[in-house]
């Protein structure tokens, strides 16, 4: 496999950008063979988000709410997962066609973070990612 991204200095070529100290992009691109049904899914940016929660119950009502609009923001799957040491620990993949896709409704939960949402979450951190190797054993 061999990568093919956008290098910024001397470090590892990857694109990195803070907004307002809470949240970080890192998008890599590689090359390798896959088939058109493994490149489809590897070739789909997801959205990771993690956090703290006070409340999983009360942040799951929130986030049935959907204030950001998944599906109209270009959301074609979502995966919520609880940490198994800290079930108040919660990650969620939301899965885009592209990238632009992926941004926009980060942008939005930035606003989301923000204002209301400061109740039902704590330190949000969210990376947009894109599979570099999927592997069965």
């Amino acid at each position: 496999m061999t990568g093919r991204t956008l290098r910024l200095g001397n470090g590892p070529r990857t694109f990195n950008q803070s907004l307002k100290g809470q949240s970080c992009f890192e998008i890599r691109w590689y090359k390798m063979k896959r088939t058109p049904n493994q490149r489809k899914q590897a070739d789909m940016p997801t959205l990771h988000i993690e956090h703290a929660v006070p409340s999983f119950d009360g942040w799951k009502k929130a986030f049935e709410s959907d204030p950001a609009d998944r599906k109209r923001s270009g959301v074609r799957r979502y995966r919520i997962s609880q940490s198994v040491d800290d079930p108040n620990y919660v990650m969620i993949d939301l899965d885009f066609d592209t990238i632009a896709d992926a941004r926009g409704l980060l942008a939005a939960m930035e606003k989301v973070w923000a204002g209301p949402g400061k109740a039902f979450m704590v330190d949000p951190k969210a990376h947009i990612v894109e599979i570099t190797e999927s592997v069965e054993l």
